[in-house]
Order: structure tokens, then C-alpha cells, then sequence
């Protein structure tokens, strides 16, 4: 005897999924439907190739370039100075490691490792969604439209958001199971909880869509069946691990990057909370998820629900971090664009009859796959920018530095992240400063001297600038690189109709002026000086 589910939404869903004995498929049935799932595949393939094209994601390539530098030697936090907490370095430096031992840069090798992240977290996915006996259109589609989740990232592909999603999709998946009162094998189910507390783990901003679905679990089942299911006990059980071996193993973290973040980081460029909402990113994001939230709990499926409140989370991710970035608010797009997908699916499934709704289930997912694709190409600058990529400035400087700095040594004075990277990346060479950018010394004159003077003198300097000053001189002395690329522009307001120049300021370091004295400018290009060593 079949055991009765102990949530009416689990009985629905049942009722829907098993309407009545179905009939065998002709073959010319199948063959129509092997057609359709051939259609749906093409949006996703077509995402994937042009994931695979350069250029890569700056900040994921400075985060790779710094992985590999860890990985020959540098301190993290010490001689690699950034704002992200460690696991994504941690993470990287697996792509970094099989650099060292494939016949492939660190760039394919880091595709490689989300592809097949990707692959993993689908077939945990896709045995969840065997549990939950969907109907079959709901599932047709729905399988679709993760496809385009997971692919449909565009230039922020491989970025923290993007990692993050694709490791919570298992979760959020049997979040509906578990909702339901029912539960996966052991194996599985640990699985799951490992994967999604790693992705969540990588920003603290991101524990907010674990808290939104775990209350939602908790509002459905109640305290006392919630408490004896462990995938919240798992995860919290990672997340105090991962806190604790902070002060143990990345003990400069805390003591040098967290003060550099409070006092410079989180003013540069950032916005009100009220400003942040009004760009034209967060904007659009919000007016999407305001309604998929209301369909998803008015009617929606049961699936739609925890992938809705992922969305909210994401949101508040994306609010708090101040500035409404494209990557920011790529978990509420992706998120809500699945969740309009599972609702659509839902409503075609009650508006045909049964046996209609099992033959439309395969044309279903296809046009679910174009009608995403199409809805991703707006504004995540993909393949716009793998199209354009050999004509625009950063893939210029990419070329030059492949042809005059292959391999090499690097000292990068520049303020912008999306020139230098992916361009050293795909050098294959090294920077040799201590931060990806000059971003603390953008910070430090973030206002005018009150002196009325371009530069402050070292006895004026703060701690934070002292230790930019300082540190880029003696580094520079003590191993010349083989070449130094400079931008013209420093990301520096004018102060009294003077602007800020970087060789200027770090001249006026004895050691810089000597070092510097025996290199001459190769090429000049794209706004950038590039300076051979003279031997």
C-alpha cells in the first residue's frame, strides 16, 4: 500500500505527477520529443561555448593569478594582500595546482574545475528531483531551466555569486523534499549539506539565503522535526569549523586585512543603501523578484518555493555589499528566471488535460530553454564581449603583454582590475604587487591633502598609506621584475588642478628612484607604459 504524504502539497503533486497509466510513446512520438530535448540542449550549449571563450572574468582571474602566487610561495594576507576571505583562494588553488602538472594554463584548468562542479551538482540534483516525482511537463521544464542557471552566468561565469549558486542547487532542491517531511539516502543527503555550506562559506553576505530556507523549512515542518534533520546541523557545523581556523591558520586576516577593509575598503566607489536600490541593476532585480515570491507562495509548486526565497537572500546579499554590481545581483536573476520557469510549467499542467500536458512536456522544456537564453542575454555582457573581445582595449593589453612580458615578473601599478586581468592571466605571467590593485591607495586619497600639496610627505602618511608606500619600494628593490606596466590614469581625483601620478609618488622613495633608474620604456599603448629592465 502506497504510504500517503504527510503534506497536502506533496498529495497535489502526487495527484499531477500520476494523473492516470501512461501510454507507451509511439515512434514517431519519440522521435518528435528526442527532437525537443535536442532543442532544449542548443541555448545551454551555446552558453557553455561561449563560457569557454576568452575573455575570462577579471576578478575571477585576479583571484586565480593570487591562488597561484600562494601556491609558489607568498603568504596569503601577508605578501597577498585582499579583501576576500580565504576559501575562494582556497578554492582556486586547486585550477592553480593542476596548472602545475596538465598541459593547460590556470585559466582552463579553473573552466575545467566549474564544469565539472557543474556536472556534479546536477546529478545531485537531478536525483532529488527523482524523489520528488514531479509531473512530467513540470519536470521537463524545470530540468531545462537549471541547464540555463548554470550556464547562463555570461561574463561573471565562475564568479563567487556564480560558484555559490551552483553549489546551493542540490540544497535548495531537496530543501523541497525535506519540506515535505520526507528525506534522501545518508550519502546524498551529506553530500548536499557539504557542497551548499562550502558555496555559502565563500561571503558572509550569502549566509542570508540559508536562513531565509531554513525558515521556511522550519514555518513547514515545525521545530521539533527540523531539529532532528541534519542538513542545517551539517552546515553550521562547516561554517564554525571554516570560522575557527581563521585566527589559526590565516591569522593576518583578522589582524591586517579585515582593519584595511573597515577603513578603506567599503567607502571606494560604494553607495547608500538607497542608491544601491535604484541602480539600474538592483532596480530591475527587485521588480523581478517581488512578484515571483507572491506566485511561488500564491498557488506556485511546491519547487518554486525555497529557489524564491534563494532569490530574497541573494537580494540581501547584493544590498548590503553597497554597491549593486552585475555579479551581485546574479543569484536574483538566475534564481527568478528558474522560478518563473517552474511556475509557467505549473500553470500548463492545469490548464491541459492530463494526457495533453504528458505530450507537451518535451516542447515545453524547449521553449523554457530559448525563452531563458533569451532572457540571460540581457545585460550579463555575454557574447558580447567574447565577440568583441580581440578589439577592445583589455584584449590589447592582453596581446602586448603576451608579446613583450610572456612569463614574466611583473610590477603592476594600476588602479583598474579589468585591464590587468584577465591580461596577466593569459601572459601567463605575475604581478609583483602585494594587492591586485592600487585600490588602499585610491583610498587613502579618497580627499585632498589638507596641506594643499599633490602628495603627503611619509612623516604625514596614515598607517595604511605608509605601508603602500613602503612596501611597493622595498619589494621592487629587493627583486626587481623583469618589466613594470604603468597606467597613465590613477583612478586619483585632482587636487588643485594637479593630478596624481603614480611613478611621481613612488620616486620620491629612494629605493624605488634607484631601482627604477635602470628601466626605459618599451611600448606605450591602451593608456598603459610598459618599462623593460635594462641589463
Amino acid at each position: 500500500m502506497q504510504r500517503a504524504p504527510e503534506n497536502p502539497n506533496a498529495q497535489e503533486r502526487l495527484n499531477l505527477a500520476m494523473p492516470s497509466p501512461p501510454r507507451p510513446a509511439t515512434r514517431l512520438e519519440s522521435a518528435r520529443n528526442n527532437l525537443y530535448f535536442l532543442l532544449a540542449g542548443l541555448p545551454a550549449l551555446a552558453f557553455l561555448l561561449a563560457a569557454l571563450a576568452p575573455p575570462i572574468n577579471h576578478d575571477v582571474a585576479a583571484v586565480l593569478n593570487f591562488s597561484g602566487r600562494w601556491l609558489q610561495g607568498e603568504r596569503l594576507y601577508v605578501d597577498l594582500i585582499d579583501v576576500n576571505p580565504p576559501l575562494i583562494f582556497v578554492l582556486n588553488i586547486i585550477p592553480a595546482a593542476l596548472a602545475e602538472i596538465l598541459p593547460l594554463t590556470a585559466v582552463q584548468c579553473f573552466i575545467l574545475c566549474v564544469l565539472l562542479l557543474m556536472l556534479g551538482a546536477a546529478m545531485l540534483t537531478l536525483r532529488v528531483l527523482a524523489a520528488l516525482r514531479l509531473a512530467p511537463l513540470l519536470r521537463q521544464v524545470t530540468q531545462a531551466a537549471m541547464a540555463l542557471t548554470l550556464l547562463g552566468a555570461g561574463y561573471d561565469f565562475g564568479q563567487r555569486e556564480h560558484l555559490m549558486l551552483i553549489m546551493a542547487l542540490p540544497y535548495l532542491t531537496l530543501a523541497t523534499l525535506r519540506a515535505e517531511g520526507e528525506a534522501m539516502a545518508a550519502g546524498p543527503t551529506l553530500g548536499i549539506a557539504v557542497l551548499a555550506a562550502v558555496g555559502f562559506a565563500i561571503k558572509p553576505h550569502f549566509l542570508a539565503i540559508p536562513a531565509l530556507v531554513e525558515l521556511w523549512v522550519l514555518c513547514c515542518l515545525g521545530p521539533s522535526r527540523v531539529l532532528r534533520d541534519p542538513i542545517a546541523w551539517i552546515m553550521a557545523a562547516i561554517w564554525a569549523l571554516y570560522l575557527l581556523s581563521l585566527p589559526l591558520a590565516f591569522p593576518a586576516y583578522l589582524t591586517q586585512v579585515v582593519p584595511l577593509v573597515v577603513d578603506n575598503y567599503l567607502n571606494l566607489g560604494g553607495l547608500t543603501l538607497w542608491q544601491v536600490l535604484l541602480t539600474d541593476r538592483m532596480l530591475p532585480a527587485l521588480l523581478l523578484l517581488l512578484p515571483c515570491l507572491v506566485l511561488a507562495f500564491r498557488g506556485g509548486p511546491m519547487l518554486a518555493r525555497p529557489f524564491a526565497m534563494a532569490a530574497l537572500g541573494g537580494f540581501i546579499a547584493a544590498w548590503v555589499q553597497h554597491r549593486g554590481w552585475s555579479y551581485h545581483v546574479l543569484p536574483i536573476k538566475l534564481w527568478s528566471g528558474l522560478v518563473v520557469a517552474m511556475l509557467a510549467g505549473h500553470w500548463a499542467i492545469r490548464a491541459l488535460a492530463p494526457a495533453r500536458a504528458e505530450r507537451s512536456a518535451a516542447p515545453a522544456a524547449a521553449l523554457a530553454a530559448f525563452a531563458l537564453a533569451l532572457f540571460h542575454l540581457q545585460g550579463n555582457e555575454m557574447p558580447y564581449r567574447q565577440f568583441t573581445w580581440g578589439s577592445s582595449r583589455g584584449g590589447a593589453i592582453a596581446e602586448q603583454l603576451r608579446l613583450e612580458a610572456y612569463g614574466e615578473r611583473l610590477l603592476v601599478l594600476s588602479p583598474e582590475v579589468v585591464e590587468v586581468y584577465p591580461a596577466l592571466n593569459y601572459a601567463q605571467a605575475q604581478t609583483t604587487l602585494r594587492t591586485m590593485t592600487l585600490w588602499l591607495l585610491q583610498g587613502v586619497y579618497g580627499q585632498c591633502p589638507r596641506n594643499g600639496a599633490r602628495y603627503r610627505e611619509p612623516w604625514e602618511m596614515s598607517r595604511t598609506e605608509f605601508f603602500v608606500y613602503r612596501t611597493v619600494a622595498e619589494d621592487f628593490a629587493r627583486a626587481p621584475p623583469a618589466a613594470i606596466l604603468v597606467s597613465e590614469r590613477a583612478g586619483i581625483a585632482a587636487c588643485g588642478g594637479q593630478e596624481f601620478d603614480l611613478l611621481t609618488y613612488f620616486g620620491r622613495h629612494p629605493l624605488f628612484a634607484e631601482a627604477f633608474s635602470h628601466y626605459r620604456v618599451a611600448i606605450s599603448f591602451e593608456g598603459y607604459r610598459l618599462y623593460r629592465r635594462e641589463d
